[in-house]
């Protein structure tokens, strides 16, 4: 507990250097998903492989036009990363910034769809049926989140599939065993971290809509969810979803030469945005 408590402190000091000549140095991008946990999936491309290629594009740009920034990736090839040391190397990092990359998926929907139909020895006709799993291929749009307070197994599509991976990490039961916001103890810690942090990856997660917003993309909102992969944050964080892979044409899109260059243009001018403004206060 004493740990946990002067590493809060320590949070709290640095993030006054906010008004103190701050300075944006250290970005970690994390791309999503990857190794054995990478089944999310288009027509033809994987959310994993779409994530790493954004990921190394946006590093680039970022590169190349803030050469004063260091950047740090999670992972820069296909291998599974945990999500407990995702977040564990940007806070080793002491990074400034750290966002994590993925593409958004519709859910499996049960439904029964009518195959034939049947005489009756009465000669009514009854129609044969079976059960089938599909996804909405026509939901489409960008969001981006950041760190709230809750369940990490809350019955939310979102929380779910994007903390599904806490049950490929070997040890995970030690990782998150810790951080149950049902604990006294642990909520107050989880509270202080996400609250030091909550205004600026706000203002950060609203930053990188209005950049999709910019190119016509449609706008589904910031919000806040209990996701793993941001709950130890030491730092403004958030997941950025960029599209929908269950979408035919946003997957196209994602996959694209345009598409690339659009969003990790926006990326990189929403990290502009915010970088100007907390050096400038």
């Amino acid at each position: 507990m004493l740990i946990f408590i002067s590493f809060i402190t320590i949070i709290c000091i640095d993030n006054q250097a906010f008004s103190q000549g701050y300075k944006i140095k250290t970005i970690v991008i994390d791309a999503g998903h990857g190794g054995k946990d990478g089944a999310t999936r288009g027509a033809f491309s994987t959310e994993k492989e779409v994530a790493l290629k954004t990921a190394l594009n946006l590093g680039k740009l970022i590169e190349t036009e803030m050469p004063d920034v260091r950047v740090v990736y999670t992972r820069t090839s296909d291998v599974f990363v945990p999500l407990y040391d995702r977040i564990g190397v940007a806070n080793e990092a002491k990074a400034d910034l750290f966002i994590s990359i993925h593409c958004n998926d519709m859910p499996l929907r049960r439904s029964t769809v009518t195959t034939g139909y049947r005489k009756l020895k009465s000669g009514k006709r009854v129609p044969i049926t079976k059960t089938v799993y599909r996804k909405s291929t026509s939901t489409r749009g960008t969001e981006t989140f950041v760190s709230g307070m809750g369940r990490m197994n809350e019955q939310d599509e979102v929380i779910k599939r994007e903390n599904a991976a806490i049950l490929l990490e070997e040890n995970y039961q030690e990782n998150y065993q810790g951080f149950d916001p049902n604990n006294p103890e642990n909520y107050i810690i989880l509270s202080l971290m996400k609250n030091n942090f909550r205004e600026a990856s706000l203002n950060f997660a609203k930053m990188v809509q209005n950049e999709y917003v910019k190119v016509g993309r449609i706008d589904r909102g910031v919000q806040e969810k209990s996701l793993a992969v941001l709950a130890r944050a030491g730092m403004p964080a958030i997941l950025t979803e960029i599209g929908f892979i269950s979408n035919p044409e946003e997957e196209e899109y994602m996959n694209s030469e345009f598409g690339q260059t659009e969003i990790t243009r926006g990326l990189f001018n929403a990290i502009s945005t915010y970088k100007k403004t907390v050096e400038h206060n």
